[in-house]
């Protein structure tokens, strides 16, 4: 008998649902607004700090490196 290996094709592992940490309250989240740089927020979390992270609705700016980003999808 012989062992076989179970393999993962790469495209399972590009549909794995990958937990983002909310930098705000800390949890883990499948979706996160993210910047670039690094920085992630739940949507909770984007709802209840919308005030000063945006002044158009269109796009809100990143708290740590003062980078615009967009709400679409980009």
């Amino acid at each position: 008998m012989t062992d076989q290996k179970t393999t993962i094709s790469r495209r399972d592992k590009r549909r794995r649902k990958r937990a983002t940490l909310c930098h705000c309250c800390k949890g883990e989240f499948s979706f996160c607004w993210s910047c670039r740089c690094g920085f992630a927020i739940c949507q909770e979390c984007m709802y209840e700090n919308q005030w000063g992270m945006t002044c158009n609705g269109i796009t809100w700016e990143c708290p740590d490196c003062s980078e615009q980003n967009s709400y679409c999808n980009q």
